[in-house]
């Protein structure tokens, strides 16, 4: 039986995802950014990561912080000791990829949920290249899949299969639970109660509200946020051409009919209006720990665009 061959602009399979792999070499997830931030690298990292590793036990010096006073040896011996410790700084990276149904659209030449997908999986090749844990949390049209952080390849390629798998169950005819809205999303994972973990939500953020903005600047409390927003640009405007072929558009509840150029008109002030003040909302919650927002398109450059923001040589 012949196997079937996916368009890999409308889905991806996992052979393609295993493929970037190749691609981590050519850029860095750690960028060249201010010091404080976990993606400034391990050496920098204001986070903890999984703890302390024990280093030395020595002489108390001038300047010790006498809470590493190693009591029972001081008492022996009959000198101060202190215990002395270096931090560990490989991150947990949590990659949130959303596979919903509004993610199954493009109007040029890759659906956005085939962007998520191929990002997540070169963000994931790229961790676990530097040794750090890789996790993933998929929102799919029916329910939210988590995987906690590992440091295996076995699990990042169990992971990548299930991503596929779920990104090839998408359809026209995909509609989503009521369950799985961005806002239910974002407090699966803040009920995780992540700290000191690099986060990466992955989404077109069409159904953000200012409480998940929010619940986003809690999670940077104790965490790093980085949003990747894909976005077609038949979502910011429409062409005037629509009119004229007497489209009728709609969002799951009301419809539109698009016959005048006057409606398109007023459409794509609408749609304008709501990319804006999407973009603002995330730049600002961004900026807040320092953190860029990271902007890719269905155009099929995705993975260029994502390099070049993480710093990369393309």
């Amino acid at each position: 039986m012949a196997t079937e061959v996916l368009d890999p602009r409308v889905y991806c399979d996992f052979a393609g995802l295993v493929k970037l792999q190749s691609q981590v070499h050519a850029f860095s997830f750690l960028p060249k950014m201010q010091a404080a931030t976990v993606m400034s690298g391990r050496h920098s990292s204001r986070f903890r990561g999984r703890g302390l590793n024990f280093e030395e036990l020595r002489h108390y010096q001038l300047g010790d912080d006498i809470r590493n006073l190693d009591w029972k040896v001081t008492v022996r011996t009959g000198k101060p000791h202190v215990r002395m410790y270096t931090e560990e700084k490989d991150r947990n990276v949590l990659l949130a990829v959303d596979q919903r149904s509004g993610m199954f659209f493009s109007s040029t030449e890759v659906m956005k949920s085939v962007v998520a997908a191929e990002i997540a999986s070169l963000s994931g090749w790229r961790v676990l290249k530097d040794n750090d844990r890789v996790g993933f949390n998929i929102a799919t049209p029916n329910y939210i899949v988590h995987q906690k952080s590992q440091r295996s390849q076995n699990d990042l390629l169990r992971e990548l299969r299930l991503l596929a798998r779920y990104n090839q169950a998408l359809s026209v005819e995909s509609v989503d639970v009521p369950q799985v809205q961005f806002s239910d999303w974002i407090k699966r994972i803040a009920q995780l109660k992540l700290k000191a973990t690099t986060i990466v939500i992955i989404s077109d953020w069409h159904d953000t509200t200012e409480q998940d903005i929010k619940h986003i600047q809690h999670l940077q409390r104790h965490n790093d946020v980085l949003s990747v927003l894909i976005s077609d640009p038949m979502e910011e405007s429409l062409p005037q051409t629509v009119s004229k072929k007497n489209w009728v558009i709609g969002d799951g509840h009301y419809q539109l009919s698009l016959d005048t150029s006057n409606k398109v008109l007023e459409a794509n002030k609408t749609l304008q209006a709501q990319s804006n003040l999407k973009r603002e909302q995330l730049i600002k919650i961004m900026a807040m720990n320092k953190m860029p927002l990271i902007e890719l398109d269905t155009s099929g450059e995705h993975i260029k665009q994502f390099k070049r923001a993480m710093g990369g040589v393309i």
